[in-house]
């Protein structure tokens, strides 16, 4: 097993210390998805993002069992289905057992649930995270005003909102606003949502001699953005967590930034 690179660390509530690089898994089903989880976890990473939708919360549960690894070792987290508001217990129940794990390190809300049950629904995963089975939990996909209504009524912020996330996307006053509810953002499709051969990238790029990629991902990460960035490939799996043997400058993050204005 490989030595888990030096990935940064955000602390949650709670003082749950969540790695700042996951790997996402949408589509990575049946063996080839449980192997690419595994080449993962071989390589480094120790978070590794699922949900009840994608289908292959068990994938990751063997994946997991079978790296050698302690549990407490691997964040896992996983999403319930706005759909199954009313059902947060049995869903989470079924998660647990398709994980083969006692608990989950941070449970979100994959979408908003409509009607009146944003509220509710965001109760319940409070009651389910006191009684320990979810360490943290948050929402993904949530706007500000939506996750203002839930400090509203129940005086808690998610711990993270889970949103694309990308140069092209970037947003200040977004981040200053999460950042201000003290909601760690977490991107997701980071890659996909970039134009990896646009010429501010591929040139910073290669003055540090990395990918375009590496470069996208370490972006996040000099914002404070979580990011889970997803393969099915050994070695872009490699290649995407390999970000600490350089730094951007503040020019560099900047020149890119820029880019949010092309959109």
């Amino acid at each position: 097993m490989t030595q888990a690179p030096a990935i940064p660390i955000v602390t949650l509530p709670g003082d749950v210390a969540m790695p700042m690089l996951g790997l996402g898994t949408w589509r990575l089903r049946g063996r080839a998805g449980q192997q690419a989880m595994a080449a993962a976890l071989e390589a480094g990473y120790r978070h590794i993002d699922t949900a009840t939708m994608y289908g292959n919360e068990a994938e990751a549960g063997r994946a997991v069992a079978g790296s050698g690894l302690d549990r407490s070792e691997v964040f896992i987290t996983s999403k319930l289905p706005s759909g199954r508001a009313g059902r947060e217990r049995a869903t989470l129940s079924e998660s647990l057992r398709a994980l083969g794990t006692s608990y989950l390190d941070l449970w979100l809300v994959h979408w908003p649930p409509a009607g009146r049950t944003l509220v509710p629904v965001w109760q319940e995963l409070l009651a389910l995270r006191d009684e320990g089975r979810a360490r943290a939990v948050g929402v993904s996909n949530y706007s500000l005003a939506q996750i203002d209504r839930l400090i509203e009524v129940t005086g808690q912020a998610p711990a993270v909102n889970q949103i694309p996330w990308s140069p092209r996307r970037h947003d200040a006053a977004v981040l200053a606003g999460h950042r201000e509810r003290g909601v760690t953002v977490m991107g997701y499709s980071p890659l996909k949502g970039s134009q990896l051969t646009d010429p501010v990238l591929t040139g910073i790029a290669g003055a540090h001699g990395v990918s375009p990629a590496q470069v996208v991902l370490k972006w996040h990460l000099a914002h404070g953005v979580a990011t889970v960035v997803k393969s099915a490939d050994p070695g872009r799996i490699a290649d995407n967590i390999g970000l600490a043997r350089f730094s951007l400058s503040e020019e560099e993050i900047g020149r890119i930034d820029s880019l949010s204005r092309e959109r």
